[in-house]
C-alpha cells in the first residue's frame, strides 16, 4: 500500500485534500496530516511516506525547505497557489505540483502519474536547486541590521550581531541573542535572503547559525556534523546538504 503525508497550515484545505485523494486513490493510506513545516519534516524523517504532498507557504518551514531536508525516497508533490509564472520552475525541472485551488481533474491526473511511477524519489537536488532559485528569486534588498522581537507581552528592539542563532519552531522562528530567546513570524527562508551571507549560515533546513558566536564542531559515530555555540549549552545538527560549508574547519 502507498502511504503519504500531508502538510497544509489551512485545516480545511488539507482535509479537501486527504478527501480527495482517497476518492481518486482508494489503495492510498494518509499517515499524517502535518500543519507546518516543521511537523512536517519531522513526520517525513519518522514515517518515511512513499509521498508527501507539500504546501508551498507553511509557518515553520516552507514546503521548498521541507523538500529541501528529505534525505528518504520520499516523493513531493507540491501544492501551491503560484501563478502561471511562477509554475514555469516546477515544470521545467519537472517538479509535481497541485494548484491551489484544487481541481477534481488535475488531482486525477497527478495521482495517475503517481501510480504509473515505477521509482518514487525526491527529485534530484539539481532540479529542486534550480526550482528554488527562480520562485524565491527577489530583488537585492540591504542586510537586516535589527530585528523586533517578542518575548512574552514585551517586545525588544535585537541587533542582529547579538543573536547567536535563528531556529524554526512551529509557528514562529526562536531568535537565541545574548539576551534571552525571542519568537519572530519571519521564516528561515526569508531571513537568510535578508542576512548577511558571510556572516550567517543556513546549516540546517531549520537553522541559521551566526558565525561570529561559532566554537567549534564535532562529529558522531554516524560522521554527522554538530557545531558548539558560545553562550549555549546543546549542539546544533548539520544537515548533508550543508556539510560542505565546514569542510575548510
Amino acid at each position: 500500500m502507498t502511504r503519504a503525508l500531508i502538510a497544509d497550515d489551512e485545516p480545511h484545505l488539507a482535509q479537501y485534500l486527504r478527501d480527495q485523494l482517497l476518492a481518486l486513490w482508494p489503495g492510498l493510506e494518509i499517515v499524517h496530516v502535518a500543519r507546518n513545516g516543521v511537523d512536517a519534516a519531522a513526520r517525513i524523517a519518522e514515517l518515511e511516506p512513499d509521498l508527501a504532498f507539500l504546501d508551498i507557504q507553511m509557518p515553520g518551514l516552507t514546503g521548498l525547505e521541507v523538500a529541501q531536508g528529505i534525505e528518504g525516497a520520499t516523493r513531493v508533490v507540491f501544492v501551491t497557489a503560484f501563478d502561471a509564472f511562477a509554475l514555469q520552475a516546477f515544470e521545467h525541472a519537472a517538479l509535481d505540483y497541485v494548484l491551489k485551488p484544487v481541481g477534481t481533474e488535475r488531482l486525477a491526473r497527478t495521482v495517475a502519474r503517481l501510480r504509473a511511477a515505477t521509482a518514487p524519489a525526491v527529485a534530484p537536488d539539481a532540479a529542486l536547486a534550480q526550482a528554488l532559485q527562480q520562485l524565491m528569486a527577489a530583488p537585492a534588498q540591504p542586510r537586516l541590521r535589527y530585528i523586533l522581537a517578542g518575548q512574552g507581552e514585551r517586545t525588544r528592539h535585537l541587533d542582529v550581531a547579538d543573536v547567536r542563532f535563528f531556529q524554526a519552531d512551529d509557528k514562529y522562528t526562536v531568535v537565541a541573542s545574548v539576551h534571552g530567546e525571542y519568537l519572530i513570524r519571519t521564516t528561515i527562508t526569508d531571513l537568510v535572503a535578508q542576512l548577511d551571507p558571510q556572516q550567517f549560515w543556513q546549516v540546517h533546513r531549520s537553522t541559521i547559525i551566526n558565525l561570529a558566536w561559532l566554537e567549534g564542531t564535532r562529529r558522531d559515530d554516524a560522521s554527522r556534523l554538530f557545531l558548539r555555540v558560545r553562550g549555549h549549552a546543546g549542539e546544533l545538527p548539520v544537515s548533508r546538504a550543508f556539510v560542505h560549508l565546514f569542510k575548510a574547519m
